[in-house]
């Protein structure tokens, strides 16, 4: 069987063999696997499985020592390329590395190959015929990209030992031949001579793997089929190429020499990493060509500046047409252009300037928000941008604060504005002077220094108008003593003509006052007072008064001010205090005084608190600050409300007595004591009754229990007869004005319950006579069943029952006629009385 011979190894693949190397000279042999394969195995074929912790836990590294062989990490076994095993046993090591105790360990695999019995077509003189152990060795192979040909071009020749002997056929097959590109190679099938049929190109085909087959007439194949591998040699002829046609770096103006612009990368298709593909740049034309600025490096193709000089505002683009060649950069390698496009980006490197040096404007006095002048710059700095924006600045001239300047963000200009009244009588005119600077700090460039703010002067002329009266200043501060009685004059307020710098002509109202202390004086604006003033009055804030003030002159023209009357404190209100206090007993057995003073300090604190003789037996007085004291119960007192006359003398003397209502309360605040105010005061102290006196309590109990249980007795033994009273019939009568009964009257009306119970008398009160203010008592008698009039006459008791002369025991019912019989006569006599006694 014939290989191909392996490429040259690498680095990595020496490292690898060395490795190796070292693990077999290191390794001891642990176990010995066999496994039966077919004879013939297919690239990435699974040919058996190793149990590799019964070696090594966890290895760090395994390798095989045949590299038709891969171990993966479970111990599986994979062929790397197509492989045909003779008879002959195969046999391969594996290698097992640890990296913590840097242990080494080998499994040997034998494998053996499973005959494929194949039936044989030959002649019978043939029956001894055998596979050849011989090599059939193929020459390795490579044609040229690009070939000219002649073609059919010969490749190489394939032989089989056992053509000495046999009829050999020869065959191939794989890419190229069977599969694409079809029909590219073909061979004699008697000498085994491969030929090309036409050229081939490496960038589409790096090589070919053939297989190549030997075969009797009949058949059979005495050798094992060989791999054939056809590598194409490279031919550059591919030119290298920027992948970018257009490409664009920016960089900033000014900057430092060597300061990296950008790379640019070029692509060659040719074999790698053969002077093919070895590219090399240049850069041929730099457009503006004068001076040059730019450089690159052949073998990297950074593009770095070379000077410091970059300025945006003499060219802000350049062009490089840039060269890439392979072959190391030879004249006879193949090579290709571009274009490289590099931006400067703008530094403020350019201070704004005015166009002129000064400016003269002009503008009527008292008239303010109003446009005076725009001032124009110019920078070469890239427009619309920080670097090129334009801040204005007043630098003299505006300490009043009249004027203001701003940037018109659509034109750049300085736009000067007044935004305080400006006085012809003041300033005939005003000189300012004006700066300007970029909103983005300066940067300094490499050839030049940091500049100076520019500036301008610009002259203000002052119109003059005809103006109104002027209040200046428009507060004004007067001083006058507390109390001053009414009819005393003050300085008023004084306002002035600007034309003629007087206050002749003017006139004076007032328009403020809220107390109407002052009244003012026209022509000349004096004040005269008409009520005592009072720094303690509530219209007094912080020691002023303020009085507002109108000046007119001829022709109405106006101004206002405010003139403020100072008024200095004088030690006319004595200290001041709560007229009711409350101790509650519960929570404290004192109260706190805090008396106020309405006039100024230096009239008010430390005070004196003086208690009244009349008071000191139950009370007494602390001193605690100058400012409070503590009242004092000298002994626990009533739940009651006194009076506690004290005095209080402020820091110079003056002195006011006070009656304090003191509210001692069984209360834990003092709003408790409040709302039970009126049950508080009925509270008495507490009485402990001794046995004597509870005694007494009984016994009086039991003498007038005894009192009423004999008048009792005494009232019942009385012998009543039973009859009618003469007016019961009133009690059952319809008030009318009529002397018969209603309609309404019928024997229910009439009817009477039967009475059981004791004496009842009654008096009943005559109202006045006549109008002569008579009055008479009459005593009437409800007995059981009976009523007496008179009873006092010595005659008997006359009764319903005597009159009617019905027995007894028929006493409860009774007709209206016999009512009516029984009461008409004594109606009659009862009239008569009463008109003898009102002639008597």
């Amino acid at each position: 069987m014939a290989v191909a011979s392996a490429a040259p190894g690498s680095i990595f693949c020496k490292q690898l063999l060395f490795s190796l190397l070292v693990l077999i000279l290191l390794c001891d042999a642990c176990q010995k696997i066999y496994l039966r394969v077919p004879s013939h195995l297919q690239a990435e074929t699974l040919v058996g499985k190793v149990n590799l912790e019964e070696c090594l836990k966890s290895p760090s590294l395994i390798l095989s020592s045949d590299p038709a062989f891969r171990i993966l990490e479970d111990g599986s076994i994979y062929t790397t390329r197509d492989l045909i095993l003779s008879s002959e046993r195969k046999s391969f090591s594996i290698f097992l590395s640890g990296s913590e105790r840097h242990e080494q360990q080998e499994i040997k695999v034998v494998l053996s190959a499973r005959e494929n019995k194949a039936p044989k077509k030959r002649h019978t003189k043939d029956t001894a015929l055998k596979r050849s152990k011989r090599r059939w060795a193929p020459i390795p192979a490579s044609l040229m990209e690009n070939s000219l040909g002649p073609f059919p071009q010969h490749v190489q020749q394939i032989q089989s030992d056992a053509a000495q002997n046999y009829t050999i056929f020869y065959s191939i097959s794989g890419p190229g031949v069977d599969k694409e590109p079809f029909n590219l190679f073909y061979i004699e099938k008697d000498t085994g001579d491969i030929f090309c049929t036409r050229s081939i190109d490496r960038e589409k085909y790096e090589q070919f793997a053939l297989y190549g087959y030997a075969t009797t007439a009949d058949g059979y194949a005495p050798e094992y089929p060989l791999p054939l591998i056809i590598k194409i040699e490279d031919d550059n002829d591919n030119a290298p190429y920027f992948e970018h046609k257009m490409t664009i770096f920016t960089v900033p103006e000014n900057c430092r020499s060597g300061t990296s612009v950008g790379q640019v990368t070029a692509t060659d298709l040719d074999e790698p990493d053969t002077l093919h593909t070895r590219l090399k740049y240049k850069i041929l034309q730099q457009i503006p060509d004068h001076p040059k600025h730019f450089s690159i490096h052949p073998d990297t193709g950074v593009i770095t500046t070379t000077t410091p000089f970059l300025d945006r505002e003499k060219c802000d683009t350049y062009q490089l047409i840039m060269e890439v060649r392979d072959m190391g950069g030879q004249p006879f390698g193949l090579f290709n252009t571009g274009t490289i496009t590099i931006s400067l980006e703008d530094e403020n490197d350019n201070p704004p300037s005015f166009t002129e040096t000064s400016y003269i404007t002009e503008v009527e006095e008292n008239r303010i928000d109003v446009e005076i002048l725009r001032m124009k710059v110019q920078d070469q700095d890239l427009p619309n941008t920080p670097h090129s924006k334009a801040v204005y600045t007043i630098l003299q001239g505006n300490e009043n604060g009249n004027f203001k300047i701003s940037t018109d963000p659509n034109t750049n200009e300085g736009v000067l504005c007044v935004v305080k009244p400006l006085n012809y009588e003041v300033n005939r005119q005003v000189i300012l002077k004006v700066g300007v600077v970029n909103e983005a700090q300066f940067s300094k460039a490499a050839n030049s220094q940091t500049p100076t703010m520019c500036t301008t002067t610009v002259t203000v002329k002052i119109i003059d108008n005809d103006e109104g009266p002027e209040c200046h200043p428009p507060v004004k501060v007067i001083q006058s003593q507390d109390g001053l009685p009414a009819g005393q004059e003050l300085l008023g307020y004084k306002a002035l003509d600007p034309e003629t710098a007087s206050g002749e002509g003017l006139r004076y109202q007032k328009l403020g006052d809220e107390d109407h202390w002052f009244e003012i004086n026209e022509h000349t604006g004096d004040l005269r007072t008409l009520k005592v003033l009072d720094r303690e009055s509530k219209f007094v804030k912080n020691n002023q008064y303020n009085i507002s003030v109108v000046a007119v002159d001829a022709v109405g023209r106006s101004c206002t001010g405010t003139l403020v009357v100072h008024l200095d404190d004088y030690n006319d209100h004595p200290p001041q205090i709560d007229k009711e206090v409350t101790i509650c007993q519960n929570n404290e057995d004192f109260a706190v005084l805090e008396p106020v003073d309405p006039d100024g300090p230096e009239n008010g604190p430390p005070f004196q608190f003086f208690l009244d003789n009349s008071a000191s037996k139950n009370w007494k007085l602390e001193q605690k600050d100058g400012k409070t004291a503590i009242l004092r119960q000298r002994q626990n007192l009533d739940y009651n409300s006194y009076s506690v006359p004290i005095q209080i003398k402020d820091r110079h003397g003056l002195v006011a007595t006070h009656v304090l209502t003191v509210r001692v309360c069984d209360c834990s605040t003092p709003s408790e004591c409040r709302t039970n105010d009126k049950s508080a005061r009925d509270v008495r102290p507490n009485v402990i009754l001794g046995r004597w006196a509870i005694l007494a309590m009984v016994l009086g109990s039991v003498l007038l229990l005894c009192i009423l249980f004999t008048c009792f007795c005494v009232t019942a033994k009385r012998t009543v007869k039973k009859c009618f009273p003469e007016d019961i019939a009133q009690q059952n009568l319809i008030v009318s004005n009529t002397e018969g009964p209603g309609e309404e009257v019928t024997e229910a009306n009439i009817r009477l319950p039967m009475q059981t119970s004791n004496i009842c008398d009654t008096s009943m009160s005559v109202g006045t006579v006549g109008g002569q203010g008579i009055k008479t008592q009459q005593s009437f008698e409800m007995v059981k069943g009976g009523y007496t009039l008179d009873p006092n006459k010595g005659g008997g008791h006359q009764t319903l029952e005597s009159v009617k002369g019905v027995g007894q025991g028929d006493t409860s019912r009774y007709a209206y006629t016999d009512w009516q019989s029984f009461t008409q006569p004594r109606l009659g006599e009862e009239s008569i009385r009463g008109h003898t006694l009102i002639k008597n």
